[in-house]
């Protein structure tokens, strides 16, 4: 198995690689809106088929939302590792539509200063980093006629809809889906041209509130003075979840389970090219904002966070209307670092509301619920080592461990579902513009994100 001749495939195979990716990139997989439900049903189609055209044995498999797709290769090979890669196809709304450049669904090359890059929906947020792991396999079957080790393929359908359908398929296929460990390709370089392994993932926790005032929206002028105003109350209790002077959340007990970062993990941090100006510069800020006496790293990697969402209520069409509204509604999510409990801390906050209600104002708590834990990776695994030197000469520069901001679950069921650990390695950078208008996908990263692939999966057979 000649390494050398499967990144030269890759390299030759390159333009046939991405106008693969651009028809699947085409596919308008919204999983949320229950009007594209076909269009995701199409999505995983498409895989199944480019699965199965490399010698794949893959299968759609059907859930209450959007289906599953997975596949098996090297099943024969019963001594060989044993790896299962995760991705998701669909992709988020394209909503503020007019803020789009290009068509979010008519994907393109485009020259930008920093290189060629694939603009459309879903090129960078998961399809563009799902293929580079489904072209390193094909460039490898195509040299050697098999694959390297035993693969488990697991795309879902629902992961940017908060993963309905997940842990009961898991677990209704939890020996099917066990190997190893699991390879998760969702995830960003610390720094550009930096290849990073995320070494641990923030957890979530969503919640949602409505403030009741009076029984009916009121008009002003009768009871503007006297009368409460959800709104303002609103206000006032979003107000109080913060402390303004340290940046901290004020809601107590909210720190219970966050642990100090070691110092020699705060150093490794420092020195592993992250630009803290460039990263503020992305958003449009001057500076930062939380936590006053954290690093940018710090904050985002390694500090618990509660965020507003959305706040709304009253009136909100065109011109004026005088009512005092009888409603106002606040959406909240927490990013959870440590040994931070999501149920826990859900009473904490509920209970931090229901201390600033004033009399005639009452809460009503939306019953969704939806939390999990941070993870943290066991990266003394060789797994880990193996892949670290795999992607230090690709990259040539050295691989970093590093966090990550986000939140992505499945690592977490991986671990208490399968009983697996995860590896979370992708090529995304800080500018694609996930989740937002005009998202793209560097060139670079998708080529140089499949020759990854096929080095780690090389690595890992020889450790």
């Amino acid at each position: 198995m000649a390494l050398n001749d499967v990144l030269d495939r890759i390299d030759a195979e390159l333009d046939a690689a991405t106008e693969r990716l651009m028809e699947l990139l085409r596919i308008q997989s919204v999983s949320t809106d229950p009007a594209y439900k076909a269009e995701c049903d199409k999505a995983a189609d498409w895989l199944v088929a480019d699965l199965n055209s490399i010698g794949i044995k893959a299968e759609k498999r059907v859930t209450p939302g959007h289906p599953m797709v997975v596949g098996h290769v090297g099943e024969e090979n019963t001594d060989a590792p044993h790896v299962l890669f995760y991705g998701h196809y669909d992709v988020q709304p394209v909503d503020p539509l007019n803020l789009w450049q290009t068509p979010p669904f008519e994907p393109q090359l485009e020259e930008t200063p920093n290189g060629t890059v694939i603009r459309g929906r879903g090129s960078s947020d998961d399809k563009g980093q799902l293929m580079t792991f489904v072209e390193a396999c094909r460039a490898w079957k195509a040299v050697n006629g098999s694959l390297p080790c035993r693969i488990t393929f697991f795309f879902e359908g629902e992961e940017e809809s908060g993963s309905p359908s997940l842990i009961p398929f898991m677990e209704a296929n939890a020996e099917e889906l066990k190997a190893d460990i699991a390879l998760i390709c969702d995830t960003s370089m610390v720094s550009r041209g930096v290849p990073s392994i995320s070494s641990q993932l923030r957890g979530m926790l969503k919640d949602e509130f409505t403030l009741i005032g009076p029984r009916i929206d009121l008009h002003s002028g009768h009871y503007g003075g006297p009368g409460l105003n959800p709104l303002r109350e609103l206000s006032r209790i979003v107000a109080s979840f913060y402390d303004e002077e340290t940046g901290k959340v004020a809601v107590d007990g909210f720190y219970e389970g966050v642990h100090e970062v070691p110092g020699d993990q705060l150093r490794q941090w420092e020195g592993c090219g992250f630009d803290e100006k460039d990263y503020l510069d992305n958003a449009g800020y001057t500076q930062a904002h939380g936590e006053k006496d954290r690093s940018v790293l710090e904050q985002q990697w390694a500090r618990p966070t509660l965020e507003v969402n959305g706040l709304w209520g009253g009136y909100n069409g065109a011109g004026s209307k005088t009512v005092i509204p009888s409603e106002a509604h606040c959406k909240i999510t927490c990013r959870l670092v440590g040994d931070m409990d999501p149920d826990a801390l859900r009473v904490k906050i509920r209970n931090h509301v229901a201390a600033q209600l004033k009399p005639d104002c009452k809460v009503v708590w939306d019953n969704d619920l939806e939390g999990s834990r941070a993870s943290v990776m066991d990266i003394t695994r060789p797994e880990f080592t193996a892949a670290r030197a795999a992607l230090s000469d690709e990259w040539q520069r050295e691989a970093v461990f590093c966090g990550m901001g986000g939140s992505i679950p499945i690592a977490g069921f991986f671990k208490s579902i399968l009983g697996m650990e995860s590896m979370l390695a992708g090529f995304a950078n800080d500018d694609d513009a996930i989740h937002s208008p005009n998202e793209k996908y560097d060139l670079k990263s998708f080529h140089k994100g499949i020759r990854s692939w096929a080095r780690i999966l090389d690595a890992l057979t020889q450790k």
